[in-house]
């Protein structure tokens, strides 16, 4: 597990640097892939090596020549194979001090990813698969669609950047508006990931949570007056906060209402509630500062009991005028529950049920079951969450709901048929 880890961490990394050197992204990613493949079968028998991301560019380097070698004529190919040639220190695996390639090319690689010739949907997927990681199944997880439609949209754009001719480097001032929002959107999605992870084992997956902090910290020093970006470097550092809360020591997710707030990061939430402070006073509001605002408000509050659960409906009333999302619906109708009852809840919930996304999303289910429960609807609050737990991919999540379920007594729904 810890070889995977690093080699997720490791491979945006690898490919940033054979990106920057050979200019061909569609054949580095293919070259890092076959390195990604030697490194998971050597290194569990022969070690990790001293320098692990020398190693992998080393061979990813050598992958990439092989394939030019092997797609060029008899005399053009000797000529370009002595060009591609890494010198000999980028080609000793076990190379001592410095790493070979130890410039961060992470970013440059996020803003190649979110190349103008892309469609929206296409940058965003094409970056969390080359800088965030993640599979196909988890990316399409993540667009609500499902995987056999999210392979392709990846294909299809890898070969429009190779058409293109697009040059690895960062974007000049002028072409940053049309790169940001697509940039903010995939380090967003790239965070949430690593927050709430779609499946797997665990709930959480810190090494990206780190790297999409990592990456928009960078982006924060490059546009330091832009409020969307300290936006939504905000709501990271404030969600990120409560990370170490989220689960027992059994992995068990523990809800925000239940959490121990003592193991709260109180230097995140400094940090965080100082940037959407500065961000909403001196910018044009916009979405991520919006949800980052709703994020203090959470984690200012000293007890669950003491959130301000009128100022949170208030912020997400706005939030569905300027940015209209199912997932808001979804939050807004728990914040109307909070402060109007779960009735009222339910009935903003209840305009996202002809929404096919949202109903064969597990989250939809789930609040709908806690809202009935709260109205006192305990069997159609049973059958949600079974229809939560079934549908849900991640495995702590999955246990978190049939415990739900298990917590509703069998005579108590019973009874309430009975009467019904």
């Amino acid at each position: 597990m810890e070889i995977e880890v690093l080699l997720r961490r490791l491979a945006p990394q690898v490919l940033g640097t054979l990106t920057r050197r050979y200019q061909q992204f569609d054949a580095c990613e293919d070259a890092v892939q076959d390195a990604l493949l030697a490194a998971a079968e050597r290194w569990p028998q022969s070690g990790v090596p001293d320098n692990p991301r020398g190693w992998l560019t080393t061979v990813a380097a050598r992958r990439f020549v092989d394939h030019i070698r092997s797609e060029q004529a008899r005399r053009r190919r000797e000529a370009a194979a002595a060009a591609l040639e890494p010198p000999d220190e980028f080609l000793d695996p076990e190379l001592d001090g410095e790493q070979p390639g130890s410039r961060d090319d992470t970013l440059s690689l996020l803003f190649l990813c979110c190349h103008p010739v892309l469609t929206p949907a296409s940058q965003v997927a094409l970056t969390l698969r080359a800088v965030g990681g993640l599979t196909t199944a988890q990316i399409a997880q993540a667009f609500l669609v499902p995987e056999a439609t999210m392979a392709p949209r990846i294909s299809r754009a890898k070969q429009r950047i190779k058409a293109a001719g697009a040059s690895f480097r960062m974007p000049s001032e002028r072409e940053w508006p049309e790169r940001l929002a697509a940039v903010l959107q995939v380090l967003y999605l790239m965070f949430n990931e690593g927050y709430a992870a779609t499946s797997g084992p665990e709930l959480q997956r810190h090494e990206l949570t780190r790297e999409a902090i990592r990456l928009t910290r960078a982006v924060h020093h490059l546009l330091p007056d832009d409020g969307e970006v300290a936006g939504l470097l905000a709501l990271m550092v404030l969600t990120d906060a409560r990370s170490a809360a989220r689960t027992d020591e059994h992995g068990t997710l523990i809800p925000l209402a239940e959490q121990d707030r003592a193991l709260w990061d109180t230097r995140l939430i400094e940090e965080g509630s100082q940037l959407i402070t500065t961000a909403m006073s001196t910018s044009q509001l916009g979405p991520y500062q919006l949800q980052a605002a709703i994020a203090a408000v959470h984690v200012q509050a000293p007890t669950a009991d003491d959130t301000n659960w009128y100022e949170i409906s208030v912020l997400y009333q706005i939030l569905s005028r300027i940015a209209p999302n199912p997932m808001v619906t979804l939050n807004h109708a728990i914040a109307v529950a909070m402060t109007r009852g779960p009735t009222a809840g339910l009935d903003v919930l209840d305009t996202l049920r002809t929404d096919h996304r949202m109903t064969r999303h597990h989250r939809y289910h789930a609040v709908r079951a806690h809202l009935l429960e709260q109205a006192g609807d305990r069997l159609a609050a049973r059958d949600a969450y079974r229809t939560a737990a079934r549908l849900a991919t991640s495995i702590p999540e999955q246990r978190y709901l049939r415990s739900r379920v298990a917590r509703i007594p069998t005579d108590a729904v019973e009874k309430i048929g009975e009467n019904s």
